[in-house]
């Protein structure tokens, strides 16, 4: 049971993902208020994995939708299965001696059996989910509007078949990246957290929660180096994916210390652009001096 903030912290700390007291009473909000939670960071900041981690804390499926410049309702909501109802029609008109009822046909194409419910879909019609609809300022202002009447009303309209209400209502999550600005009709449907990178102490204990294997000191030199490259003019700052990375890449070369040696020869596992590796290069000696 989830009675409070605490109680969702805790159960989400059972499945390894650590929220402060602020993302826990968000989250908390969302699933006794029945909003959706919109939340906004940098990459890295756990935004996807909160959506993960609350399935599993609360014992409930998760549909993924992953955005996308120009999805649309064919990929996130339905599709009619066009093959199968052209077999269908035919196996009437057979049954029929060539003779076939228009309307009647018409009827039977556009139900439940010819239906390819997407995820969107998918959540309505399941049992209580957790809805994850990631990324969203990848899509357009178009689909924006098309999820209103979802985020309002756990409902959506199929002009063939009618309307789809959720028997249960999912537990949305939409996450962002702000590469732009989504509109403030969805914002003012959702409770707002904006997630930032974990503090040094944070990060440390997310380390050793995630990867056991890592010892205290080891975790700790990471989470600092980490902290310190955040702190450069980087195009790509590091997030907690990449820290954990970069402890598996130690673990595997079977490395308990992390120096400025080190760091040269694995700087791959956190940094993913050719111009921040340069620029970290030249500056190896003073960060872990």
């Amino acid at each position: 049971m989830t009675d409070s903030p605490e109680d969702l912290a805790a159960a989400l700390d059972a499945t390894g993902y650590l929220a402060d007291d602020g993302l826990a009473t968000a989250g908390f909000l969302a699933l006794r208020m029945g909003r959706p939670l919109f939340c906004e960071g940098e990459p890295g900041t756990g935004k996807t994995s909160l959506a993960l981690a609350l399935a599993t804390a609360l014992e409930r499926p998760l549909v993924r939708l992953q955005c996308h410049e120009g999805i649309d309702a064919a990929q996130a909501l339905y599709e009619w299965d066009f093959p199968r109802q052209l077999l269908h029609l035919r196996a009437l008109e057979a049954a029929g001696g060539g003779q076939l009822d228009v309307e009647a046909a018409e009827r039977s194409l556009y139900t439940e059996r010819f239906l390819l419910a997407r995820p969107l879909l998918q959540a309505l019609i399941t049992a209580p989910c957790v809805l994850l609809i990631d990324e969203i300022d990848r899509a357009d202002d178009e689909f924006e509007a098309f999820l209103l009447q979802l985020l309002d009303e756990h409902a959506v309209t199929i002009p063939e078949f009618g309307e789809v209400r959720a028997e249960h209502p999912p537990l949305v999550v939409l996450t962002s990246n702000r590469t732009r600005e989504v509109h403030d009709a969805l914002k003012r449907r959702c409770l707002y957290h904006w997630l930032e990178h974990p503090d040094l102490v944070r990060e440390v204990a997310i380390l050793r929660r995630r990867i056991p294997r890592v010892s205290e000191a080891l975790a700790r030199q990471i989470a600092e180096a980490v902290h310190r490259l955040r702190e450069m003019d980087l195009l790509k700052p590091p997030g907690v994916a990449e820290s954990l990375d970069w402890a598996r890449a130690l673990l595997t070369l079977q490395r308990d210390e992390l120096d400025a040696a080190t760091a040269a020869r694995t700087l791959g596992a956190v940094l993913k652009y050719s111009e921040d590796l340069d620029r970290v290069r030249a500056k190896l000696d003073a960060l872990f001096a």
